[in-house]
């Protein structure tokens, strides 16, 4: 499995979920074992030896990779939901999207504060789980917004 095959197994999705979106869907790569194994060795090969503590994983495909990433590090698993789902206290934030804004929110207490917090490289206490190419721009967005508390 390379790089090239995981896109050939990748389904695209033309005008979703507004008119001019190519959505790319990943549920193709997760039926796949031989996929799915690659996603989760490449996202355990970037993480393996940055102390990691807690993954979040963004709702709801974040939930899969997220879950099986923590487990394989030996680190908690944090889900991260759209507003009005958890039923804690919790933080939220909103991100760009390319067709607009959504929100997410994780319990209040799910994430300790990150002190020294470095977000020219990814953290050594969380990790976001989403689509890959958002990835360190959405855990820095998060570490921000946890610090700011």
């Amino acid at each position: 499995m390379n790089k090239e095959e995981l896109i050939k197994n990748l389904r695209t999705v033309p005008n979703f979920p507004i008119p001019g979106i190519l959505f790319y869907d990943v549920t193709t790569l997760f039926k796949n074992p031989t996929c799915l194994r690659y996603l989760e060795d490449t996202l355990y090969d970037l993480y393996k030896d940055k102390g990691i503590t807690k993954v979040v994983g963004i709702e709801s495909r974040g939930f899969i990779l997220g879950a099986a990433l923590a487990m394989r590090l030996g680190a908690g698993f944090i889900p991260a939901r759209k507003p009005g789902k958890l039923p804690a206290e919790t933080i939220q934030e909103v991100f760009n999207k390319e067709y607009g804004t959504d929100s997410i929110e994780i319990h209040k207490d799910a994430i300790e504060k990150v002190k020294n917090l470095n977000l020219n490289f990814p953290t050594s206490q969380i990790v976001a789980v989403v689509h890959i190419e958002d990835c360190i721009k959405l855990n820095e967005e998060i570490c921000k917004k946890i610090n700011s508390e």
